[in-house]
């Protein structure tokens, strides 16, 4: 396309991404989206089912997470191939699964990482990856748990990947905590615990953190 006619299009768009807040957010979505399927498709070929992948959510209770754990990794799925495309089996409203782009494209920056049990090759067999994915399937369609109990009538990201791994194959991924352990100094943190809780926040109520997962020893580093 010649340069005379190439300038005024380029200068249009601009215009009309600044004047038009609405038409800015899909083309940010389209970036968004564009980049995590490069992202996507770069480490497809390294990737194996039960991998676990960590991103930081844009969710309203993201920071106040982030805050607590003192980490930028807020949300978390497990990766199994289907009809040979990649899913992220997560936890979210409700638990259920999404393409791998969509689930890039849809975390902060499109960054994410990924992690793998550290002696996979021995340890997930074709028939511990079936009752891997057989525990996560109990799970599907369960709601999302916004006050982070241990119980399996409601569940969180982190949690769903804990126990499934724990069920299928009796390793415990990341250390359990209370909630009294996390910092719950700041105000925002504060605020969502007020939210959810009121004045009884539930201090000694078991919690596994995305971040404990993502240093875990039992998992090394893909991504």
């Amino acid at each position: 396309m010649k340069l005379k006619v190439l300038l005024p299009l380029l200068l249009l768009l601009a215009v009309s991404l600044v004047a038009y807040p609405r038409l800015r957010h899909r083309y940010v979505r389209y970036q968004q989206r564009q980049t995590a399927a490069k992202a996507t498709e770069q480490i497809s070929t390294r990737l194996r089912n039960g991998d676990l992948i960590f991103n930081t959510s844009q969710s309203a209770q993201s920071r106040a997470i982030q805050l607590a754990t003192h980490s930028p990794y807020s949300h978390c799925g497990i990766l199994f191939q289907r009809n040979g495309e990649w899913r992220v089996f997560e936890a979210v409203q409700p638990v259920s699964e999404t393409s791998l782009a969509a689930w890039v494209a849809r975390g902060k920056n499109g960054q994410f990482v990924v992690k793998r049990l550290r002696d996979a090759e021995t340890v997930l067999t074709p028939d511990a990856l079936r009752r891997l994915q057989a525990a996560g399937e109990q799970y599907r369609g369960r709601n999302y748990d916004l006050y982070f109990g241990w119980s399996d009538e409601r569940i969180y990201c982190s949690e769903l990947l804990w126990k499934m791994y724990r069920q299928a194959t009796g390793r415990e991924i990341g250390k359990l905590q209370t909630l009294r352990e996390f910092d719950l100094s700041h105000p925002a943190v504060q605020a969502k615990l007020q939210e959810r809780y009121g004045k009884r926040i539930p201090l000694d109520e078991k919690v596994i953190s995305s971040v404990r997962m993502l240093e875990s020893k039992e998992l090394v580093t893909v991504r």
